[in-house]
C-alpha cells in the first residue's frame, strides 16, 4: 500500500465503512459488487438508496469487462466468498477504468493476514492511491467481537468521511485503538498473526486430506487464503445438505445464500465452510460431522 496517516480514518469495521461511504453520501451509486457477497453488505447499501449491479464471477474474479459503473465494490486479493483472486490482467484493468473515469474501487482486504501457498496478493490500493479506497480490519486477524478497522482513502475523500463520521466517536473504542496500537509496536500483533497463519494452514490441511479421502468427489477451492474453503457439490445437492448439516448442529452456509438476486450467470452448488472457529478440541468432531453430512458421488 501507498498511504499516510493523514489519509487513514478509523472506523469500526468494513459495514461501517460503507456506511460512512455511502450512507454518508461520500460516495453515490450505482455500484458495481461482485455476484457472490454479503446480502448483510448489499442490505447497507439498498438502505443508503445504492443501487447495485453484480459482476460475474470465474476462476479469475470479477468479470471487469462488463464494468460500465464508475463505482465498483471488488474483493481481489481472495473473492468472498468463493476465494478466487482477481487475475493480474483484470487487476490491471479495473484501475486503468477508475482513472479514465473518474472512478472509485472500494477494496475489501477482509483476510489479507493469512495466505499460504502463494505469496501475499498486493492490494489494488497501491496501484493507484488516488482512485482506491481500501479498507481493513482486525475480524479475522484478532476477533469480529473487536469492532475496529480502517480506511486508506485518497486524499479527497478523507474530509467528507470525517464530515459524515462526525466529531463524536460513536463506533470505535479510543481504548481499542490504543490497545491495538501498542500491539503493533511491540511486534506482538506480528508474532501472532504468524502463529495463528500456522494454526489456520494446518487446519486447512487437515480439512483437504479429509475430503481427499472420504469425499474425492467433493473439490474445496479457495485453499490457497483466507479462513474458509467452498466444496462445490453436485448439482441439486446444496439445499439437503445445508438442511443435514443444520440437523447435525454444524454452521455452514450454502453459496446461494451470498448471491447476489440479479446475478444472470448459472448457480453454483456448493458449501461455505469456515474452519477458524471451532475450539482445538472440537475440531475434529467438526470436521468428522461435516464429512457425515456431504452427498454422495451421485448426489
Amino acid at each position: 500500500m501507498r498511504t499516510d496517516a493523514a489519509h487513514i480514518v478509523v472506523c469500526s469495521g468494513f459495514a461501517h465503512a460503507l456506511r460512512l461511504l455511502f450512507g454518508g453520501r461520500v460516495l453515490r451509486g450505482p455500484l458495481a459488487v461482485e455476484s457472490y457477497g454479503l446480502a448483510f453488505h448489499r442490505g447497507l447499501l439498498a438502505e443508503a438508496g445504492v443501487r447495485t449491479r453484480p459482476l460475474e464471477v470465474d476462476a479469475d474474479g470479477a468479470q471487469i469487462d462488463d464494468l460500465r459503473e464508475r463505482a465498483v465494490l471488488l474483493t481481489p486479493a481472495h473473492q468472498f466468498p468463493t476465494g478466487v483472486p482477481l487475475h493480474p490482467r483484470r487487476r490491471a484493468a479495473v484501475v486503468e477504468r477508475a482513472g479514465a473515469s473518474g472512478g472509485v474501487i472500494v477494496e475489501d482486504d477482509y483476510d489479507g493476514e493469512f495466505r499460504y501457498d502463494r505469496r501475499p496478493v498486493g492490494a489494488l490500493q497501491g496501484l493507484d492511491p488516488d482512485r482506491v479506497v481500501y479498507v481493513g480490519s482486525v475480524s479475522k486477524s484478532l476477533s469480529p467481537a473487536l469492532r475496529l478497522g480502517w480506511m486508506a482513502l485518497p486524499g479527497r475523500l478523507v474530509d467528507a468521511v470525517l464530515a459524515a463520521k462526525g466529531e463524536r466517536e460513536a463506533w470505535a473504542s479510543a481504548l481499542d485503538q490504543l490497545t491495538l496500537a501498542d500491539f503493533l509496536r511491540s511486534g506482538a500483533y506480528d508474532r501472532h498473526v504468524r502463529r495463528m497463519r500456522q494454526r489456520y494452514r494446518r487446519r486447512r490441511d487437515r480439512c483437504t486430506a479429509a475430503l481427499a479421502e472420504r469425499a474425492p468427489h467433493v473439490r474445496p477451492s479457495g485453499v490457497a487464503a483466507g479462513l474458509h474453503m467452498v466444496l462445490r457439490l453436485p448439482d441439486g445437492t446444496e439445499e439437503a445438505t445445508v438442511r443435514a448439516a443444520e440437523r447435525a448442529r454444524i454452521a455452514v452456509d450454502g453459496l446461494a445464500a451470498f448471491r447476489h438476486p440479479d446475478a444472470a450467470g448459472p448457480p453454483v452448488d456448493g458449501l461455505v465452510v469456515g474452519y477458524a472457529a471451532p475450539a482445538e478440541h472440537a475440531f475434529g468432531p467438526a470436521l468428522r460431522a461435516l464429512l457425515d453430512v456431504l452427498p454422495s458421488r451421485d448426489g
